[in-house]
């Protein structure tokens, strides 16, 4: 690669890695803000609460799975150049997405205190949890449909824009919960329901401005012709990247999801600090999401045009870059440590877990990093969906699971051990990934004439 192409190639990266990577660190900063205030109110309450977003973590899985196998469609038409396609496919994934935000809008709403008895078996979390179940419902019905809007404004270039209300959401969400929390200047003390009201309100906004946004310009709009279209080709095209991908989100998600069960299941000590971890680990991932979604979209651009040789470079060098990002993550996680403890209300045990979790989860996000950016970015490109699905199941289920699962209910490990565990499903993963790379199997142009 020649010093233009490399310029070029970092300028393009820039582009979208930036704006995606704050977008996503808005957004984790929203769940951050959310336990720092909950934090401050009772260990109880930010507990509760984190158990319940694990539904909301459920349903975005699916919904991920959709608007991941959209994306990797809609670039690759984009560098074709058929923006009738891109219409289509864009309305084709908010129908789909919203579809599973109301399933999920109707269980978090009329069964709550049974999903919340599926984490924990602490009366107080159920109660707690059941009832910021309930209130922040609606908001599932919006974040959906938000979720696609950003995936097409990415793809056309207007990644920036996503940042901005991602910025005017974390402001808005911030100062809601801020007075509903607390109970502030005469406003009713919600607790964690006004952390769910918060959210109701900020995904809200979200959406109209997006929605506005769409029909400014030339920009990708939904309309009742696209609302309609059907294509049994283009949908088996999207079906081909969406189901292995929701099988690797599943089988990883559900993992993540169990790390709250055992957790929960540890008592209000472990299910704090993990809780706390999960928001630092977030916090930090978010350069390595940022740089996965723009190479996904760079890399399926090139494969759109036909242009393999200069996608197997750029390939070649996200790869580099993922190890790079991932050392740095593994040294912000291990500075972290010591210094979020004192942040929290907590009881010494719980702060002498969060200091060993947060300081193990340095070398977690190394390995996250690498697996993200190469076969969450790169192979899916391409359509090569399925290695994800294989090696998240054998890590996760058949490796660190089990053994996180039999160290809390039949051995009764100690708590950090159990949770150093269930962390070492990424590590287990990254000998495998760069043999599959050099097989190319994701240099393909999935388009249709």
């Amino acid at each position: 690669m020649t010093k233009t192409e490399s310029k070029t190639f970092y300028k393009e990266l820039l582009s979208l890695a930036i704006p995606i990577g704050l977008q996503n660190l808005l957004v984790a900063l929203i769940g951050a803000s959310d336990a720092l205030m909950l934090g401050r109110l009772t260990q109880d309450a930010v507990s509760a609460v984190s158990l319940a977003n694990q539904i909301a973590f459920i349903m975005n899985l699916f919904i991920g799975a959709v608007t991941g196998g959209g994306s990797a469609l809609i670039a690759q038409y984009w560098g074709k150049g058929d923006k009738a396609m891109v219409k289509n496919l864009f309305c084709l994934i908010v129908k789909l997405s919203f579809g599973i935000s109301v399933i999920f809008f109707a269980l978090a709403m009329f069964t709550p205190t049974l999903l919340m008895k599926i984490y924990t078996n602490d009366e107080t979390l159920i109660a707690i949890g059941a009832s910021y179940l309930k209130a922040v419902a609606v908001s599932y019905l919006f974040s959906g449909v938000t979720q696609c809007y950003y995936i097409v404004m990415k793809v056309e270039g207007n990644a920036a824009k996503s940042v901005m209300i991602s910025v005017v959401t974390l402001v808005a969400d911030m100062t809601i919960d801020f007075f509903l929390i607390y109970g502030i200047a005469g406003v009713p003390k919600l607790g964690a329901n006004g952390s769910a009201y918060s959210t109701v309100v900020v995904e809200f906004i979200a959406l109209v401005w997006c929605v506005v946004y769409s029909y400014r310009g030339k920009n990708t709009q939904l309309d009742f012709c696209g609302l309609t279209w059907f294509s049994g080709g283009i949908f088996k095209d999207l079906f081909k990247i969406s189901l292995p991908m929701l099988g690797s989100s599943l089988a990883w998600g559900l993992g993540f999801s169990m790390h709250s069960l055992i957790m929960g299941h540890l008592g209000s000590d472990a299910t704090a600090a993990a809780s706390i971890a999960s928001v630092a680990q977030e916090l930090v991932t978010c350069v390595c999401k940022g740089i996965s979604a723009g190479a996904g979209i760079i890399v399926g651009k090139l494969l759109g045009q036909n242009l393999f040789d200069k996608a197997k470079e750029y390939g070649k060098k996200f790869c580099k870059i993922s190890f790079l990002i991932g050392g740095i993550h593994l040294i912000l996680l291990c500075i972290l440590g010591p210094v979020a403890a004192a942040f929290f209300v907590l009881s010494e045990t719980a702060k002498q877990y969060l200091v060993i979790m947060l300081i193990f989860s340095g070398f977690y996000v190394f390995a996250y990093s690498v697996n993200t950016i190469i076969v969450c970015g790169i192979f899916p490109a391409g359509g090569d969906a399925k290695y994800d699905a294989i090696s998240v199941f054998i890590a996760s289920w058949c490796f660190a699971l089990p053994l996180a699962l039999l160290g809390t209910f039949v051995f009764k490990w100690n708590t950090v051990v159990i949770y150093m565990l269930m962390c070492a499903d990424e590590i287990v993963k990254l000998p495998w990934i760069y043999p599959r790379y050099k097989k190319y199997l994701w240099l393909k142009n999935l388009t249709r004439e």
